[in-house]
């Protein structure tokens, strides 16, 4: 499936719950009223889209649409061109879905170096083998640094991930300080001329302050190993939490300046709508999107698809 169909999939239950009972509420013929206008502001907030965004579309709807006879069609167009602007944010943020590598900013020098940071259970380290899977396809020699050095299992699991990738994987004992495990990540592909260290961190919640501060020393050490890395900070969210998303990407952008989030879980859940939400109060895009659980599925985000999807 192309991208289009994929999200059309993953965003199947958001749309449902978008277009229960919304044909009664956009009737051909009949006038657009205030009533209707808020019946339909509360359907998009249950999409955890956020007030922010739900209250710009019924504005724009208001202006162009109230006390006018419905035209469902146009109703849908202002919709869907408000969610687009929405997504894109100030910039116009897009990126070029054949060249999948448009939306990570890998610099000029070598080795480019990717941070990714999450909560538990979100989805981190399967993220960070798609995105391994995406670079190597694309003709980029990686080395991963399993930095999680709190759980053996995510150790385990990344290096499996790492032999069935075919990239060098740097490690250290159960315990030991990540920062030095990033460090060593980075050293070991200036040695071998590697084009990308991905470097792997704790799952952690974001109220821990001592782990946050641990995530803001690996930022550090990473920075002293290789000017102007990390490159890339990536914060990989899980689609299914909706409005606690947006605290989370606070709080991680916080401590270590988020550049871009990949989205997890796309595929089965009804709070797609976060996406805005996080667009909206952080103006961090979304650069690539987990829309199924095999390694090669992992899209570059695309705001005219992920509206069209919706809608389709």
């Amino acid at each position: 499936m192309g991208l289009l169909d994929r999200l059309k999939a993953g965003l199947k239950r958001t749309k449902d719950l978008l277009f229960t009972d919304v044909r009664d509420l956009f009737k051909s013929g009949e006038p657009l009223t205030e009533e209707r206008l808020e019946q339909f502001f509360a359907r998009l907030i249950a999409t955890d889209m956020g007030v922010a965004a739900a209250n710009a579309i019924r504005e724009e709807l208001r202006k162009e649409h109230l006390g006018r006879l419905v035209d469902v069609d146009a109703i849908w167009a202002t919709v869907k061109a408000q969610l687009k602007l929405l997504l894109k944010g100030g910039e116009g943020t897009s990126w070029n879905q054949t060249e999948p590598l448009s939306a990570l900013n890998l610099g000029e020098s070598k080795p480019a170096v990717i941070l990714v940071a999450g909560v538990n259970g979100v989805g981190k380290t399967t993220s960070i083998a798609k995105l391994a899977n995406l670079l190597k396809k694309n003709g980029k020699s990686v080395v991963l640094a399993a930095g999680d050095t709190f759980r053996a299992a995510a150790v385990e699991q990344l290096t499996l991930w790492s032999k069935r990738l075919d990239c060098e994987i740097v490690t250290k004992p159960a315990g030991s300080d990540p920062a030095s495990v990033a460090h060593a990540g980075c050293s070991r592909a200036l040695e071998i001329g590697a084009d990308v260290v991905i470097v792997d961190t704790a799952g952690r919640l974001q109220t821990q302050a001592n782990l946050m501060k641990e995530l803001e020393k690996i930022h550090r050490v990473i920075s002293a190993r290789v000017p102007g890395a990390p490159q890339e900070v990536l914060l990989v969210l899980d689609a299914t939490t909706g409005q606690n998303g947006v605290i989370q990407a606070k709080s991680f952008s916080q401590a270590v300046h988020c550049t871009g989030l990949v989205l997890a879980k796309l595929d089965g859940t009804a709070k797609g709508g976060v996406v805005v939400a996080i667009r909206q109060s952080m103006n961090l895009p979304v650069k690539f999107v987990g829309v199924g659980e095999q390694i090669d599925d992992l899209e570059v985000f695309d705001a005219e698809q992920f509206v069209e999807a919706l809608f389709a």
